[in-house]
Order: C-alpha cells, then structure tokens, then sequence
C-alpha cells in the first residue's frame, strides 16, 4: 500500500471521529430549526477555512477551471448536510450516520459518470447489496420513521455527489482549505434567508453545542478532503464507517440510545458489504502489482 493510501485512511478515519462529535452535538443543540443548526455548523468551518488560507503562501488564488467543480461540492454537500441534520433530530445518530455513511456507495456509481473511474461487477453488486442493508435501517413500512430514514438515504446520495467532487477537484490540484471554505460560504449564503425570517432564539447552553458542532464538522471537513485528494474512494471508503463505531458509543453513553435488530442488520450487511469490497480491491492490486513486477 502506498503512502497516499496509507494517509488518506489516517484522515477518513479522523474525520470519522469528529462527524460522529458533530451529530451528537447536533442532537444535544436541542429543539431548534435544521437550517439554523446548519448554518451555525458552517459559520465555524468559514472562519477556520479563511484563517488557514490568509495565512497559506498561495492565499485565496484557485485553480483554473475550478469553478464548476466547486459550486457542484458546495451545492451537493449543503443538501447533504440538511438531509443529515433533519435525520439526526429524529433518528438514533447511529442510524442517521449510517444512512449518511452510503455515500461511499453512491461515489463509486456517481464517479463512473464524472470521473470515467470504472467500476467493475464487484464494485456495482456492493452498491446494491448496500442499498438492501439500508432498507433494513430505514424499515419501509410507509410511516414517519420511514419519512425520516428517506431525508437520511437521500442525504447519503447528496454527500456521495459532493466527496466524487472533492476527488474531482483534487485530481485538479485544488487545496483542501479552498474547497472548504466555498462549501460552507455557499451553505450559509444558502441558510441565511431561511434564518432571518425564521430565527429561533438560543440559550448559552444550545449556542456552545452549535459552536462544538462547528468545530467538529470543520475538523471532518478537513479531513474529508484531505483523505479523499490522497486517494481514490474505492480505496480508503470503508473505513469511513469507523463514524459508526464512535456514533454508536456515544449515543449509548450520552443518549440511552439502543438501535432495534433490523439496525442492527442493516448495519452488518452494509459494513459487511464495504469490508468484502475493500479486501478485494486489495487483493486485485497485489495481483495486479505482481503481474507488472513479473513483466517488469
């Protein structure tokens, strides 16, 4: 395994671990509307990203070309990010994070379209075996809790959009902290409106958890980015799903927060399908690897 893979699963990994601080931040903000708890969560990520690139040798300076590509992310991750936050107010967080965490899934499909990366029979059979583990979380049954298993799915579609972007815009040479800070200045451009004419005051307590959502989310931005300009997502996506592992336990130590079997089903299916597909990707690198040493 190279040193950009070994990397890119270092930063997935960490970014993992504050998108779990970052829903539970959001379900401990309280009753308060999702675009304001949105638009708090980017406002932090705005002043980091800015800070970082004030004090960056190549400053606010983009890459050719960029535009396109960054309006997509930006435009894909906001809708990801409300689908997530309205999801995490009415699910366990374990489950809201896994429904988001099928946008590794989605990636592989939506990077066949924009990036030309192809995927094999493999790679298209775990996009669907996933999606069966999702029903299991969602639990069709066509009542509320299936409503709000739906925003959370197509949140997941949303952020599998955005991260194909973030490739695409790494492959370009753009700078993790540029793609940041367009992301979440879009977002909040995008919140403003409904948070001026629907604003909803906060105490100091609900105000600290936006701030920590904030942090959080900046800090799995970064590291988001980071891992997925060091790496292609069929190389590094399944350990993404460490988010689920540290949702989990928060949400049962902080939360009293148990998900019923056919989470639990879902959960295994679904891990279990990344797992299966990573550990061939790797075997058919060696393979691959060995038979160009072999000519060589």
């Amino acid at each position: 395994m190279d040193k950009n893979k070994k990397q890119g699963i270092l930063f997935i990994i960490g970014a993992g671990f504050c998108f779990a601080l970052m829903t539970f931040f959001v379900r401990k903000s309280g009753d308060l509307p999702t675009i304001q708890k949105a638009f708090f969560r980017n406002v932090v990520a705005v002043f980091v990203a800015f800070v970082l690139l004030l004090r960056s040798k190549q400053g606010f300076r983009i890459q050719k070309g960029s535009i396109p590509g960054l309006l997509a992310r930006s435009f894909f991750g906001t809708c990801g990010i409300l689908c997530n936050f309205f999801a995490a107010d009415h699910l366990h967080i374990a489950d809201a994070s896994m429904l988001n965490k099928l946008s590794p899934f989605f990636a592989i499909a939506v990077s066949y379209i924009i990036l030309k990366e192809r995927a094999n029979a493999v790679e298209w059979l775990s996009v669907v075996i996933a999606l069966i583990g999702a029903a299991f979380v969602v639990k069709p049954t066509g009542g509320v809790t299936t409503l709000y298993g739906l925003v959370g799915l197509a949140g997941g579609l949303a952020a599998g959009l955005g991260y194909t972007f973030i490739r695409y815009l790494g492959k370009r040479g753009e700078r993790g902290p540029v793609i940041v800070l367009w992301f979440s200045l879009f977002s909040c451009l995008a919140t403003a409106p409904a948070l001026i004419f629907d604003y909803h005051p906060m105490s100091g307590q609900q105000l600290m958890f936006l701030l920590l959502t904030g942090l959080s989310a900046t800090g799995g931005q970064l590291c988001i980015t980071k891992a997925y300009t060091k790496a292609a997502a069929r190389d590094i996506s399944v350990f993404d799903y460490s988010q689920i592992l540290f949702a989990a336990i928060l949400g049962w130590i902080f939360l009293a927060e148990l998900p019923d079997i056919y989470s639990w089903i879902g959960y295994v299916i679904i891990i279990g399908t990344a797992i299966a597909k990573w550990r061939y990707m790797l075997a058919r690198d060696r393979r691959e690897q060995e038979a160009a040493a072999a000519k060589g």
